[in-house]
C-alpha cells in the first residue's frame, strides 16, 4: 500500500489520493496545497484553470482535517479538483465564455458540486471552456485560449477542454465536464485522459444551465466525469448521479456484464458514411480490436445491426441545433409537432441499438477523424475544414462520431489506447446500451488493467 512518504499526489489516483487521507498517511491541507503549487507551476501557458478559489480549498480541507472519522467513508475524501467553467459554484463567475455574465451574481452550487463537496472533494476553482460550450477548441474573450499539452499550437479539444488540459498535465486527478456534441470525449481523446458521458438523465443538470436561466434540462445535454484513471471515473459517478431529492424513484444501475476482457463481444467500427478517420485513427481501432481478440473477446466489424447513421447524424443535427438555438436572436423554432417527430425517431433509434447490445456488449469507435487539431482562426463553423489523412473535410462532419451515443442517450467512456505519428493522443470511445454504464467503465478499467492505455 502506499504511504504517506511514497504517494506521488502529482500522479495519484482520485481513488489512491482518498485512501490515503483516510489511513491518515497524508492530510487534506497536504493534498491541496500540493494540487495549488502544481496549478501555479503548470497553467502559466496552459492556461487551463481560470477561475481559482485557493483559499475557500483550503478552509474546506482544513475542515476535512478537523473532522475526519476513523475508516471516513467519504468516497472522495481530501481529493483536490477542479470543475468546469460552466458549472455553478456559489461565489464564483459562470459566464460560458462570454463577458456579459461576468459579473452575473452566483449563489447557489450546482447540484453535482454539492455532492461532490458531500463525498469529501475540494474544489480548487474551475477550468477553461469556449463561448457557449460550442466548439472543440477552447478559448473566449474573458479567459482566453487553453493549448493543448502536447503541442500549444493545437486545440485541447472542447468544450471540457480546460478540464482536460489540467487532467493530461497533472494538475488535478479528477474533473467534471459537460456532453452535447463530444464535449467530455473530444478533449479526452486529443489530451491522452478518461471521460464519460452519461445516460441522458441520470445526473439532474440543475447547476449548469445557460448563465441566469433555471429551466428543464437541456435535452441531449449531461454531465459527467473526465479523470486520469478509469477507476476514477466509475467512483465520481456513483457520487454525483440519481434523482434530485424528492423523486419517487432510486437509480440502480446495472453491474457490469463481464469482469475479463475474454468475456466481451465487442463491435468495432472504424469510420462513417462521408466522415473518414485518418489512417492513424484507424490502426489505434483495428489494433485495439487484434487485442482484444487475442485476450479472447469475440471481435466483429458486421455493421449490419448499426442503425442507420447517416439517418442519425442529420435527425441528431436537427435537433441538436433546434435546443441550442433556444433564445438566440434570429432563431427559427420548430413547432410542437416537429419536436415530437423528432422524438419519435429518438425512440426508434435507441431501441434499434437495445437490439445490437443483444449481440454485443460495447461498440468500440473513433472520437474524432483525428488527434488534436492546429486551433482554426475562421469563426464560421460552416467554413471551417479539417484535415484527414490530407483530404479536406467539414469540421462540423465530427458532430457524426458524437452524435453515435448522444442521440440516443447512450453511455460512452473515452480511453486513451494510442499515439499518432506525431505523438499525439489517440483515444477511442466505448459505447454501451441505455444505462450499461458499469460495462463500459468495466471495459475501461480492464484496458487500464491490461496496459492497453496510455
Amino acid at each position: 500500500m502506499a504511504t504517506k512518504e511514497r504517494l506521488d499526489l502529482g500522479s495519484a489516483s482520485a481513488c489512491e489520493t482518498a485512501a490515503a487521507v483516510r489511513r491518515g498517511d497524508v492530510s487534506a491541507l497536504e493534498v491541496c496545497e500540493a494540487a495549488i503549487a502544481r496549478i501555479e507551476r503548470t497553467d502559466g501557458s496552459i492556461n487551463a484553470v481560470v477561475v481559482r478559489d485557493f483559499d475557500r480549498a483550503r478552509a474546506a480541507a482544513k475542515h476535512i482535517d478537523k473532522t475526519r472519522q476513523p475508516n471516513d467513508a467519504r468516497p472522495l475524501l481530501g481529493v483536490a479538483m477542479t470543475v468546469k467553467e460552466s458549472i455553478d459554484i456559489a461565489g464564483l463567475p459562470t459566464t460560458w465564455g462570454m463577458e456579459v455574465f461576468k459579473d452575473l451574481p452566483v449563489t447557489e452550487d450546482a447540484l453535482l458540486v454539492k455532492r461532490l463537496k458531500a463525498a469529501g472533494a475540494v474544489i480548487l476553482g474551475k477550468s477553461n471552456a469556449p463561448v457557449a460550450l460550442a466548439d472543440w477548441q477552447t478559448e473566449n474573450p474573458v479567459y482566453g485560449r487553453t493549448v493543448n499539452p502536447y503541442d500549444e499550437t493545437r486545440s485541447p479539444g472542447g468544450s471540457s477542454g480546460g478540464a482536460a488540459a489540467a487532467l493530461a498535465t497533472g494538475m488535478v486527478p479528477l474533473e467534471v465536464g459537460s456532453d452535447i456534441g463530444g464535449s467530455i470525449r473530444v478533449p479526452a481523446h486529443m489530451c491522452g485522459v478518461f471521460g464519460h458521458k452519461p445516460t441522458y438523465g441520470i445526473i439532474p443538470l440543475k447547476g449548469h444551465g445557460f448563465p441566469g436561466t433555471d429551466g428543464v434540462d437541456v435535452p441531449l445535454g449531461v454531465v459527467g466525469p473526465m479523470a486520469r484513471h478509469a477507476e476514477d471515473l466509475s467512483v465520481a459517478l456513483d457520487v454525483i448521479t440519481g434523482p434530485e431529492a424528492g423523486a419517487a424513484y432510486r437509480l440502480d444501475l446495472p453491474a457490469a456484464r463481464h469482469a475479463a476482457l475474454a468475456k466481451y463481444r465487442v463491435l468495432v467500427l472504424d469510420g462513417l458514411p462521408d466522415v473518414p478517420a485518418d489512417s492513424d485513427t484507424r490502426t489505434a481501432v483495428s489494433n485495439l480490436a487484434d487485442t482484444l481478440a487475442e485476450a479472447g473477446a469475440t471481435v466483429s466489424d458486421d455493421t449490419s445491426l448499426l442503425p442507420d447513421v447517416t439517418a442519425i447524424h442529420q435527425t441528431y443535427v436537427k435537433m441538436l441545433n433546434t435546443a441550442l438555438s433556444r433564445g438566440t436572436p434570429g432563431a427559427r423554432p420548430i413547432n410542437a409537432h416537429e419536436w415530437m417527430e423528432l422524438m419519435d425517431e429518438q425512440m426508434r433509434v435507441t431501441r434499434a441499438w437495445r437490439e445490437l447490445f443483444e449481440t454485443y456488449d460495447v461498440v468500440i469507435a473513433p472520437i474524432f477523424s483525428t488527434p488534436a487539431f492546429p486551433y482554426k482562426t475562421e469563426p464560421d463553423w460552416g467554413n471551417r475544414t479539417l484535415s484527414v489523412d490530407g483530404r479536406m473535410q467539414p469540421y462540423g462532419a465530427q458532430l457524426a462520431w458524437a452524435g453515435l451515443a448522444t442521440f440516443p442517450g447512450l453511455p460512452a467512456t473515452a480511453v486513451p489506447v494510442a499515439k499518432s505519428g506525431e505523438g499525439l493522443p489517440i483515444g477511442l470511445q466505448l459505447i454501451g446500451g441505455p444505462y450499461e454504464h458499469r460495462t463500459t467503465l468495466g471495459l475501461a478499467s480492464l484496458l487500464e488493467e491490461a496496459g492497453l492505455t496510455v
